[in-house]
């Protein structure tokens, strides 16, 4: 037998329980992979995902299983999964390359720099990502590496194989921070309603399977102590029986307290704030910021110089759709319309295909040609979008999309240029009518002002959209469009050249409240003017789609209906007056905005507000008669007084500097949920460890403030006997406190049973001082114990349970040593020391 062979049978002597701890083992890490494949299914959702879960669980066990039958160290286990994660990369995490070999060898590099840039793309990518790119590396390396250090750990003999709880628990949390931005939809069962009930499952079963698997490593290492103990008698295993049923019960307690409360904290835990930071945190949210509002802007398309320009083409060979979407303005401050960028329409990168929902299919393509900036043209709910030209690589890892705001911009180098191509698959939804709406009452933003206020008050019939939309109707026939400040009578514009009659009215730009309230101010004097009846005239607004679609969004809020601006363009209309791209070539004329307002159903419905150009306004009011009160004529003598000037208060620049001047906080409660929820989430998992650790602490405390210094005395003693159970020192059957010293063998330890005795069993006096110094030794000792442990295992005897159950051990019914004492009886002392 060579000595290679011998040293392995002499292994397998000492060590005779191996199978049963690796099949343990085996099942745990098993029970952690299926865990954490739940929790990333919403990631993924494709089977490539299920292929990659299978095939990389069953490399890194057949790894695994190579370094531990070969001995071999760390540094072998990971040479192995660098090479199963070379050889797997390709086939199951960027399976597009595995077209040729040169893509298949930039999918390897792809493959590599994922595992550094992919966590990041992935919280850009609209979910599920499916196959896109290289966003199924962060998987692979999860259930590669996280399988085989699990599965490493856990077949371990020593007292290292707990790490496996850290990593067995760490793969169900990727799933669980990089997935959804809101949780699974609440489960009822009965008159229970359990939230997040998904990632309620998967943070239980992780914390259950974990527990177990612990539990039965502590019952396994014990049997193991016990069978190499050849001085215990079948009596004592006996006894050893009753113990482990307790420490059972006991454990089940711990995992049902636990339980209950994985089920109180992980809804809570699980929701939207944390992984919603992980994936807002690196979107274009700072270029849209930076950008300006395609609204501000929406005046200048109208120039003269820009009239004949082409702004991007649609065309294709599926059905187009009716409307081109170029940028959602959900934010209102009272000056500017803008895009948030935040929340629930937070911007992502698109995957290969999404699930656009149900409507109308249409397919589009698009050509830019003098449309610049961020903000690019789509269409209805987008399913896919694929990209054409010289940029296309760019353009696609570039480009941005909300599901909520059914918008797109894109960042690829400041944004589109000429030449710029793609293509969009998208779902239109069928459009509802308006007047069935109903209001969900909880619109927020900014009020409208008196004037407004007051003109709904007085035009408003009937309730919810059909009030809205006869409110938006007749502001639409009591406007008149405008898209600048040319002088009354004075050439049209070139933007008016299809626009038979049309008569010039100059108009103001902008759409800030006093903007809009003017616009209703006007309104309200020419209805209070009797030439309006007369004339049958009421028209006074004048604008053009960039006040108008503002006055109808605020005209939503007061009405208690959500709204937002939508600017774009129309391929075709049923209506007329509307203007409509000419043969898919949009031009500067036909861009529009409009309202889009949400019911209680959760749909948006656009609005169309562009004014009537057909009867021009009357803006004349009445003439009121002068006063006839006779004014008294100042006395030369009478010095002029000259007031002093006003104090301009300038409330936009107040405004300005206040939130200039301002602490912004927002970043420190962001910090403190996130702190709160990773808290709560240690706190399931370490709360019973913690319980443990504070139980002691209250026991020691309580023992060392003993009223009675002989109790004091006899606590301290008990301290020391439970620091050495728990730091797994042997106790001798049945011992008296010399022999428990021997046993344990600490400096200090026999100094301290005599200590014990005299104060247990001698009728001295016991000060309070006598009791204070032995609570110092014994604090030495507890040092003196821990000091010949590594840092595991002073971690391990923290929170070891061994000190409480010791208690719980039955009395022994065989017949003891004559030489033993019964607990409790008092020996004849010499000097100081036991004569039995």
């Amino acid at each position: 037998m060579s000595a290679r062979q011998h040293a392995r049978s002499v292994a397998r002597r000492r060590d005779p329980s191996s199978t049963p701890r690796r099949v343990a083992g085996a099942a745990y890490t098993a029970a952690s992979v299926a865990l954490a494949a739940v929790a990333a299914w919403p990631v993924y959702a494709t089977g490539a995902f299920v292929l990659l879960v299978v095939v990389s669980a069953l490399a890194a066990a057949a790894v695994v299983a190579v370094v531990s039958w070969r001995r071999w160290g760390g540094w072998a286990l990971t040479v192995g999964l660098v090479v199963a994660f070379a050889v797997l990369a390709v086939p199951v995490a960027v399976p597009s390359r595995m077209t040729s070999v040169l893509d298949g060898a930039r999918g390897l590099g792809e493959a590599f720099g994922g595992v550094i840039v992919a966590w990041k793309d992935l919280v850009t990518v609209d979910l599920p990502v499916g196959t896109y790119r290289n966003l199924l590396v962060p998987a692979l390396v999860v259930f590669l590496v996280g399988t085989a250090l699990t599965l490493a750990f856990s077949v371990r003999a020593d007292g290292r194989a707990s790490i496996a709880v850290i990593t067995g628990m760490a793969m169900p949390g990727f799933g669980l921070f990089f997935g959804r931005t809101a949780t699974s939809a609440p489960l009822t069962v009965g008159p229970v309603e359990v939230r997040a009930p998904v990632e309620t499952a998967v943070g239980l079963g992780a914390l259950l399977a974990a527990v177990l698997w612990l539990a039965w490593r502590a019952r396994e290492e014990r049997g193991r102590a016990l069978a190499r103990a050849s001085v215990v008698s079948a009596t004592v295993g006996r006894g050893a029986s009753l113990v482990g049923r307790r420490r059972a019960a006991l454990g089940a307690a711990m995992i049902g307290v636990a339980a209950v409360a994985t089920v109180a904290v992980v809804p809570s835990a699980a929701r939207d704030a944390d992984r919603l930071v992980l994936r807002s945190a690196a979107g274009p949210e700072r270029q849209i910021a930076r950008a300006a509002s395609p609204l501000a802007e929406y005046r200048a398309l109208f120039s003269d110089a820009r009239s004949d320009d082409v702004l991007f083409r649609v065309g294709g060979d599926g059905e187009l759709p009716q409307r081109v979407r170029i940028a959602t303005l959900d934010t209102y401050d009272g000056e500017i319309f803008r895009a948030s960028g935040a929340g629930g329409g937070g911007f992502v990168r698109l995957p290969s295909s999404r699930d656009a929902g149900e409507g109308r299919a249409v397919d589009a393509e698009i050509e830019i040609v003098d449309l610049g900036g961020l903000w690019m043209p789509t269409v209805g709910r987008l399913a896919r979008a694929t990209f054409d030209g010289d940029r296309r690589a760019l353009l696609a890892d570039r480009f941005y999309y909300s599901a909520d705001a059914q918008a797109g911009v894109q960042i690829a180098e400041g944004g589109l240029r000429a030449g710029d191509r793609y293509r969009l698959v998208a779902v239109e939804p069928t459009g509802s009518d308006l007047t069935s709406l109903s209001a969900p009452g909880d619109a927020s933003g900014p009020s409208g002002g008196d004037n407004l206020r007051r003109w709904v008050q007085e035009h408003v019939t009937g309730s919810g959209g059909a009030a809205l939309q006869g409110l938006v109707q007749l502001l639409r026939e009591r406007g008149y469009l405008s898209h600048s400040l040319a002088p009354e009578g004075a050439s049209a514009p070139a933007w008016a050249e299809e626009l038979p009659g049309y008569q010039v009215q100059p108009s103001a730009s902008g759409h800030s409240l006093a903007r809009i309230d003017r616009m209703f101010e006007r309104l309200l004097e020419r209805e209070d003017d009797p030439r309006a009846a007369a004339s049958d005239n009421y028209v006074a607004a004048v604008g053009d789609d960039e006040q108008f679609a503002v006055a109808a969004a605020l005209i939503a809020h007061e009405l208690g209906f959500p709204a937002r601006v939508v600017v774009g363009a129309r391929l075709s209309s049923t209506d007329s007056t509307l203007p409509t791209c000419d043969a898919g070539e949009c031009r500067p004329r036909d861009v529009s905005a409009w309202t889009e307002v949400q019911g209680v159903d959760g749909r948006w419905t656009p609005v169309d507000v562009t004014p009537q150009w057909a009867k021009s306004p009357s803006l004349e009011v009445t003439q009121q008669q002068d006063p006839e009160n006779v004014t008294e004529v100042r006395p030369d003598t009478v010095e002029e007084v000259i007031p002093p000037e006003p104090v301009q208060e300038d409330d936009a620049l107040d405004d300005d500097q206040s939130i200039e001047d301002g602490i912004d906080l927002t970043w420190l409660w962001m910090l403190l949920r996130i702190g709160g929820i990773a808290v709560l989430s240690l706190l399931v998992v370490l709360g019973p460890f913690l319980a443990v650790i504070a139980a002691k602490a209250v026991r020691r405390r309580g023992r060392r403030r003993a009223p009675d210094p002989r109790d004091a005395i006899a606590g301290g003693w008990d301290e020391y006997v439970d620091a050495g159970v728990d730091s797994r020192h042997v106790l001798p059957p049945a011992p008296t406190r010399r022999e428990t010293a021997d046993a344990f063998a600490t400096p200090g330890g026999i100094p301290l049973a005599d200590a014990a005795d005299r104060a247990v069993f001698s009728s001295a006096t016991v000060s309070a001082d006598e009791a204070a110094a032995f609570w110092r030794i014994v604090d030495e000792e507890r040092r003196a114990l821990r000091t010949r442990q590594s840092r595991w295992q002073r971690l391990r005897a923290a929170v070891s349970l061994r000190s409480f159950l010791r208690f719980l051990a039955p009395r022994r019914s065989r017949q003891r040593p004559p030489h033993r004492v019964e607990r409790g009886k008092r020996p004849a002392v010499q000097g100081g020391r036991d004569t039995t």
